[in-house]
């Protein structure tokens, strides 16, 4: 048992789960669609482990009792963009999600600009597990709308920057030698 008076859930052990259960569920889509080739699996990887520090960064702590307070506590929901909003945030919410605009076209064979929007879907996922963490416990983060906002842009300038660089002529044929390969899936 934890020996936190506020029942804290361990980030740990979920975040490292939780970069398990994508790994896995990355490899099996690669398998299926027979794109599963060496580099793809070690990108695989690297988003497995990359969402489990965002998880754990984004959704923890949760605290399983409320602190006891003599204000009344209700969750947070931020709902107008913009708003009490700093740009050092922004700023941050927009660098940590540009390697997943990276990333995300490295898994697919023919990457485009609406697959790599799941950058959106992820940050939507991300608000509404936080929204969801303090209805049904403590949740030390508040679901905002501009920290979607932010974060979606993030993707869309990690996508301009792997388009970008696939544009300088070394980079684009090592990029062809090794990610579009047709050679099979790994053996």
């Amino acid at each position: 048992m934890s020996s936190n008076p506020f029942g804290e859930v361990p980030a740990l052990p979920v975040a490292v789960a939780s970069g398990a259960v994508v790994f896995v569920v990355l490899l099996v889509l690669l398998f299926r669609r027979a794109r599963a080739t060496w580099p793809r699996t070690d990108v695989a990887a690297v988003v497995a482990l990359y969402a489990a520090g965002i998880f754990a960064n984004t959704v923890f702590p949760i605290f399983l009792e409320p602190v006891s307070s003599d204000q009344p506590w209700s969750p947070a929901l931020a709902l107008i963009p913009f708003h009490d909003y700093e740009v050092a945030d922004a700023l941050t919410n927009v660098v940590v999600f540009v390697p997943l605009g990276i990333l995300i076209p490295l898994l697919m064979r023919r990457p485009s600009f609406w697959k790599v929007l799941s950058a959106m879907v992820v940050s939507l996922t991300i608000e509404l597990l936080q929204l969801a963490a303090q209805k049904l416990f403590s949740g030390g983060h508040v679901a905002d709308v501009n920290d979607f906002i932010w974060n979606t842009v993030g993707g869309v300038v990690g996508f301009a920057i792997f388009v970008v660089l696939l544009r300088v002529p070394i980079l684009s044929a090592a990029g062809h030698a090794v990610w579009m390969r047709s050679d099979g899936p790994v053996r």
